[in-house]
């Protein structure tokens, strides 16, 4: 562990000797990336910081144990700090477990209606607002960038960026098929139903990350429908993109300006991209796949919100919270850091 923190430490020092070099500085894209680097060891290096001092501060005190003036004070001071080594140690080990290059970005998250009709898309609306409230909550920023409202309310489809601090971080264990019990408001009988909408959460890809070939994509201009106020159906403004090598069509038409809805639609099209690299990375290192909370395939069903029970159960590590009306209103910490503690256990046993 040391030689790693070591290591670690050494190119900390390497990054801010670099950050400082005039050539660095006039290169911006360069400057981005070891700037992240940067910032990504720096809680590993104060934490070794901490280490080193004490067990330094350890030694220097076995030393004054049998002093006969300092050795009661010595004594109780040696224990108080030999007790907080282990836990130490256990957060460097946590610190050193390798970590996912996208956690510190933005993400695009798109929720469907699937299951259920009207009802599945009433629940896409009710998760939009969970999301919206956590990260409102977490200090994050939220940006609709497409959507299509359900005839009965909620979504058949809306996608909506989240900016802020680690995001991709916190919220990436949320795709999948998430699955409501409830009665549904369009049921006159009062009988439970079952309905379900997809979650997809997908790192905000940057210049640095994935240099989108335009020569492979197709650029449609449509008229607007079905929202936009007064310029819906006025004015050719809503922007349809096919990526022709994978089939991939991003639609946007949020904005009444062409030039809008085209950065838009091109920003969303290079992060389905990046997701798409992604996931057939993970697919040819099968065994990274195994070690992770579940596959985050849309199909994969991850929890179930059961209203009657006022009950939210992730499926993947068999964890329940009884307090779905405060979860629906944003409430989310628990959940999250129960997913993130089990990836943490599970990297640390196959480290």
């Amino acid at each position: 562990m040391i030689e790693r923190l070591e290591i670690i430490y050494n190119r900390y020092k390497e990054l801010e000797n670099e950050l400082v070099n005039p050539e660095i500085l006039n290169d911006y894209a360069k400057m981005t990336k070891l700037s992240k680097e940067k910032a990504s060891l720096e809680s590993t290096v104060e934490k070794y910081h901490e280490y080193k001092k004490i067990t330094s501060e350890i030694e220097e005190l076995k030393s004054l144990v049998n002093d006969p003036d300092m050795g009661e004070m010595a004594s109780l001071e040696l224990e108080e700090k030999q007790a907080r080594l282990p836990e130490l140690t256990h957060e460097l080990e946590i610190l050193l477990i390798p970590k996912d290059e996208n956690d510190g970005k933005d993400i695009i998250m798109e929720i469907r209606g699937a299951a259920g009709g009207d009802e599945a898309n009433i629940f896409a609306g009710d998760l939009y607002r969970m999301y919206t409230r956590y990260a409102e909550k977490q200090g994050w920023k939220t940006e609709v960038i497409n959507e299509v409202e359900g005839t009965a309310g909620g979504f058949s489809q809306v996608e909506f960026s989240i900016k802020g601090d680690n995001v991709y971080s916190k919220l990436k264990f949320e795709s999948g098929s998430h699955r409501v019990q409830r009665v549904p408001e369009t049921e006159s009988q009062g009988r439970i139903q079952t309905s379900t909408a997809t979650v997809a959460v997908m790192p905000e890809a940057e210049d640095i990350d994935f240099e989108l070939d335009m020569n492979e994509i197709r650029i449609d201009i449509t008229r607007s429908s079905g929202c936009g106020g007064q310029g819906v159906n006025t004015t050719d403004s809503a922007v349809r993109l096919t990526h022709i090598p994978t089939g991939i069509i991003v639609y946007s038409q949020t904005e009444r300006s062409q030039i809008k809805n085209k950065e838009i639609a091109l920003k969303i099209m290079k992060t389905r991209l990046y997701d798409l690299k992604l996931r057939e990375k993970e697919a040819a290192e099968g065994a990274e796949r195994r070690n992770k909370i579940g596959t985050g395939d849309r199909a994969e069903k991850i929890r179930t919100y059961n209203y009657p029970q006022n009950r939210v159960t992730d499926h993947r590590i068999g964890f329940s919270v009884m307090n779905l009306d405060k979860v629906m209103d944003g409430d989310l910490d628990a959940i999250i850091e129960a997913l993130i503690t089990e990836d943490q256990r599970i990297k640390l046993e196959n480290s």
